[in-house]
C-alpha cells in the first residue's frame, strides 16, 4: 500500500514539475509576443514600399585619380542633400572604388530626387550679410584636412590655391563691422541666411558649415579654429572637400518601383513565408512529437530574434532579405534535427533519457558548428563582393547563422533540459522524441549497412545527362540573361487590360525601343529592351503606358559598366567561396575530405546552371545569391556526413582498412545520417516551395534555383561525396604502397650491404 502511495506521490510530483515548466515556457512566449509591436518601425526597402534607386559612377572633373577620400567626400555631400528630400531612411552604399548606390524608399518625385542628387556640390565663402566673397575655386581640390591648433585642439586646415584672391578678400573682411567669413555648402538664396542660421551654423541639417572670424589678411593656407571634436572636424573636412571637389556623377543604372508593387510583393511573400513556417512546424511535430513542439517554440523565438537584430542594427528589410529569413528557418531547423537524431541513437542504445540528451547534445555540436561556420564563410564572401540585392540577402543570412547558434542550439537545449529534468518523460521516450528505448536483455545486432555508394553511379549518370543537355541547349538558345547581365532596361507594367504581344510590339516600335523579350504573368507584363533609357525616356515610357492602358510602371535600367562589374564579382565570389571551403574543410578534417566536398559543390553549381538553361529561366543577380546559398547549404550537408565518417574511422584502424572496408564505413555513416539529411532538406524545401507557389515573381529565379540546388545538394552530399572520398583515400594508400615498394627494391640492390 505504501509503495503504491509512494509511486502516486512521485507521479504527482513529476506532473507538477511538468506543469510549472509549461507555465514558465508559456510566460516567456507571451513576453516575447508583447515585444512584436516594437518591430513596426522596421525599415522596408524600396522593393517593399516603392521608391527610387539610382547607381552613380563618380569621377573627378579635373581628371585626377578617384581616391577613397574623394569618394567619401562625395558620399557626405549626397547624404546632406538627401536631408532636403525629406527621406527618413535613405540607403546609401559605396560600391567598389568609384560607385555610389542610393536607395530612396517612399520617394514619389524621382525627377526632384535625381536633380538634387546629381548636381555638383557648391562651396561658397560669404560675409555676414550673405554677399558672395569667393567660390571653391580658391581652394585646392580635396585639400581640406584635420589638424590641430596652437592649443592642441582639433581644427581644419584649408589648402589655398588662388592666394592673391584669398589675400584680397581676407584683407577686406578684417575691417568689416562683423569680420567673419561664412562657409556655405549649396547656399540657397531663397531660404538660407546667416542672420537666421548663425546660431545653428555647423549643426546637422544646416547648409552653413562654419563661420570663421578674420583678424588679419592671409596669403597662405589657413586654419579654421573652434570648439571642434575630432569627429566634428572630420565631418567638416568631408563637407568642404565635397564642395571644393568638382565630382562628375554619371548615372549607370536606375530603378523605380511603384508603391502598389511594393505592397503586393510584401503581402504575397510574407503570406508564403507564414505558410512555409507552419508546414515546417507540422512536419517537426509529426516526426519528433513533443521535441517537435519545442522546436516550434524555438522557430518562433528565432524569427523574433532575427527581426530584433535587424531592427537594432537599423537594417533595411528587402525582398531578398525576407527570402533569406524564410530559407534560414529551414536551414536553422537542421541544428535541431542533428541533435534529435543523436538523442534517438543514444536512446536506442539503452541510455536513459537524461544521459541520451547529454550525449546527443555533445556529439552533435561539432557538426553543427562546422556546418554553420562554412555557411558563414560563404555569406561573408557574398556580402563583401555582392551588389545591392545580393548584399541584402547576405546580411540577413549572416544574422540567421548567428541567431541559429543562439536559439536552435542554446535555447532549444535549455528548453529540452527543463522538460527532461521533470522526469515525466523518462518512461515515455516515444512521446518525447519518437524514440523507442532498448528493452532489457535486448541485443542490438550490427548488420552490414546497405550499399548506398553503389547508387552513386546512377545519380552521377543522371547528373551527366542533365549537364550535357544543358550544354546542348546553351549552344542552341544560350542563357536567358536578365537585365543585370546584359544591360538595357526592364519595364514591368501592371494593368487589368488584356494586352497581346502584337499590341506591345507596336507600342515598342512607337517608343523606338528594341525588344529582347516579353513575358506575361497574370496582371504583370515584363518587357526587356536593349535600350538604356535616360531620364526623359523613362518619363515618356511611364506616361505612354499609363495613358494608353492605365498601367502602373516599374522601370529598371542597367548599363554595361554594372553588367561587367556584376559578372566579375559573381565569378570571383563563387571561386573564392570554393577555395575558402576547401581550405576550411582540409584544416578541420583532411585534404581528401576537402577536395571531395568541393568537387560535389562544383557538380551542384553546374546542375543548377544546366536546369536554369533547360527551363530558360531568367538569370539575374539573385541567381548568383542562390548559387552561393546552395554552396553554403550543400557543404553543410556534406560536413555532417563526413563528421560521421571521421567518427566511425576513429573507432577502427583506418590505415589497415582496404577499399571495401572503407566503403562499408562510409555506407554506415550515410545510413546514420540519411534520415537527418532527408528531414533537413524537407524543412528547407517547404518554405521555398511555398515561396515559388505564392511568393513574388521577383524572386522566382532564386526559388527555382534553390529547389534544384536543395535536391541535387542532398544526393551529392550523401552519395557522390562519399564515393569520391573512398576513391581519394584508396588512391593515396596505393601511392604510399608503391613508394614503399620502391624503397624496398632500391635497398636490395645496394652492393656491399645486403647483396
Amino acid at each position: 500500500m505504501r509503495k503504491v502511495k509512494k509511486e502516486k506521490k512521485k507521479l504527482s510530483s513529476k506532473k507538477q514539475m511538468l506543469i510549472r515548466t509549461f507555465l514558465l515556457v508559456l510566460i516567456g512566449c507571451i513576453i516575447c509576443t508583447l515585444l512584436v509591436p516594437l518591430f513596426k518601425s522596421l525599415n522596408f526597402g524600396l522593393d517593399l514600399q516603392g521608391g527610387f534607386e539610382i547607381l552613380y559612377q563618380v569621377s573627378p572633373i579635373d581628371g585626377s585619380k578617384m581616391t577613397k577620400e574623394k569618394l567619401n567626400a562625395t558620399y557626405k555631400s549626397m547624404l546632406k542633400r538627401i536631408d532636403a528630400l525629406g527621406v527618413s531612411e535613405p540607403e546609401i552604399t559605396l560600391e567598389g572604388n568609384d560607385k555610389i548606390r542610393v536607395k530612396l524608399a517612399g520617394v514619389t518625385n524621382k525627377e526632384e530626387a535625381r536633380d538634387t542628387l546629381s548636381t555638383v556640390a557648391t562651396l561658397t565663402f560669404r560675409d555676414s550679410k550673405d554677399n558672395l566673397l569667393m567660390s571653391s575655386d580658391v581652394l585646392k581640390a580635396g585639400g581640406a584636412k584635420v589638424t590641430t591648433d596652437s592649443n592642441g585642439k582639433p581644427a581644419v586646415s584649408l589648402a589655398v590655391k588662388d592666394k592673391d584672391t584669398f589675400y584680397k578678400v581676407t584683407n577686406a573682411v578684417k575691417d568689416y563691422e562683423q569680420n567673419i567669413i561664412v562657409i556655405w555648402l549649396d547656399f540657397n538664396e531663397m531660404t538660407d541666411s546667416y542672420a537666421k542660421e548663425g546660431a545653428s551654423c555647423g549643426s546637422s541639417g544646416s547648409n552653413c558649415l562654419s563661420a570663421a572670424t578674420v583678424n588679419s589678411a592671409f596669403a597662405s593656407d589657413v586654419i579654421i579654429q573652434g570648439n571642434f571634436t575630432e569627429q566634428e572636424a572630420g565631418e567638416l573636412v568631408d563637407l568642404i572637400n565635397s564642395g571644393s571637389l568638382p565630382s562628375k556623377l554619371t548615372e549607370v543604372s536606375s530603378k523605380t518601383v511603384g508603391a502598389s508593387f511594393g505592397d503586393t510583393t510584401l503581402i504575397t511573400t510574407m503570406f508564403a513565408g507564414i505558410v512555409g513556417v507552419i508546414a515546417i512546424i507540422i512536419l517537426l511535430v509529426a516526426i519528433y512529437n513533443f521535441a517537435g513542439f519545442i522546436s516550434a517554440i524555438s522557430i518562433l523565438l528565432y524569427t523574433l530574434l532575427v527581426f530584433g537584430a535587424f531592427w537594432l542594427i537599423g537594417g533595411v528589410l528587402t525582398l531578398p532579405g525576407i527570402a533569406a529569413l524564410i530559407l534560414g528557418i529551414g536551414m536553422a531547423v537542421d541544428a535541431n534535427v542533428l541533435t534529435y537524431s543523436r538523442i534517438k541513437e543514444e536512446i536506442a542504445k539503452g541510455r536513459s533519457l537524461e544521459v541520451a540528451f547529454k550525449n546527443g547534445s555533445k556529439l552533435s555540436f561539432k557538426a553543427i558548428l562546422d556546418a554553420n561556420l562554412t555557411t558563414l564563410l560563404v555569406a561573408i564572401i557574398m556580402f563583401y563582393f555582392g551588389e545591392s540585392s545580393v548584399k541584402g540577402f547576405a546580411t540577413m543570412l549572416i544574422i540567421n547563422i548567428i541567431v541559429t547558434m543562439i536559439t536552435m542550439v542554446g535555447i532549444t537545449r535549455f528548453l529540452m533540459n527543463l522538460f527532461v529534468k521533470t522526469k515525466y518523460f523518462d518512461d515515455k521516450t516515444s512521446l518525447f522524441i519518437s524514440a523507442k528505448a532498448k528493452k532489457e536483455g535486448q541485443e542490438v545486432k550490427d548488420k552490414k549497412p546497405y550499399n548506398y555508394l553503389n547508387l552513386s553511379k546512377y545519380f552521377s549518370i543522371f547528373s551527366i545527362i542533365v549537364i550535357i543537355a544543358g550544354l546542348v541547349m546553351f549552344s542552341i538558345k544560350g542563357m536567358n540573361l536578365g537585365i543585370d547581365f546584359q544591360a538595357g532596361s526592364d519595364i514591368t507594367i501592371t494593368t487589368t487590360e488584356n494586352i497581346s504581344d502584337k499590341k506591345l510590339n507596336q507600342d515598342l516600335k512607337e517608343l523606338n525601343l528594341e525588344k529582347i523579350d516579353i513575358d506575361h504573368n497574370n496582371n504583370d507584363i515584363s518587357i526587356r529592351v536593349k535600350n538604356q533609357l535616360k531620364e526623359d525616356e523613362i518619363d515618356k515610357v511611364e506616361s505612354y503606358f499609363l495613358d494608353k492602358y492605365n498601367a502602373s510602371v516599374d522601370i529598371g535600367v542597367v548599363s554595361n559598366v554594372v553588367k561587367q562589374d556584376l559578372i566579375k564579382n559573381a565569378v570571383f565570389s563563387i571561386i573564392l567561396s570554393l577555395i575558402g571551403i576547401i581550405l576550411y574543410v582540409s584544416f578541420r578534417f583532411k585534404f581528401s575530405y576537402g577536395i571531395s566536398s568541393v568537387i560535389c559543390l562544383i557538380h551542384d553549381v553546374f546542375m543548377m546552371i544546366a536546369v536554369i538553361i533547360l527551363t530558360q529561366t531568367e538569370v539575374n543577380s539573385m541567381f548568383i545569391a542562390a548559387i552561393l546559398a546552395i554552396i553554403g547549404y550543400s557543404i553543410n550537408n556534406t560536413i555532417v556526413v563526413f563528421d560521421r565518417v571521421r567518427e566511425n574511422l576513429h573507432i577502427k584502424n583506418k590505415d589497415k582498412l582496404n577499399k571495401e572496408e572503407l566503403a562499408d564505413v562510409v555506407n554506415l555513416s550515410i545510413s546514420q545520417t540519411l534520415s537527418r539529411s532527408i528531414y533537413t532538406s524537407l524543412t528547407t524545401l517547404l518554405p521555398v516551395i511555398a515561396l515559388i507557389l505564392m511568393g513574388s515573381k521577383e524572386i522566382f529565379t532564386f526559388n527555382l534555383a534553390m529547389i534544384v540546388g536543395l535536391i541535387v545538394g542532398t544526393y551529392s552530399s550523401l552519395l557522390i561525396a562519399g564515393k569520391l572520398f573512398v576513391f581519394f583515400v584508396s588512391r593515396s594508400k596505393k601511392d604510399k604502397k608503391k613508394s614503399k615498394k620502391k624503397e624496398e627494391i632500391s635497398e636490395k640492390i645496394i652492393k656491399g650491404i645486403n647483396d
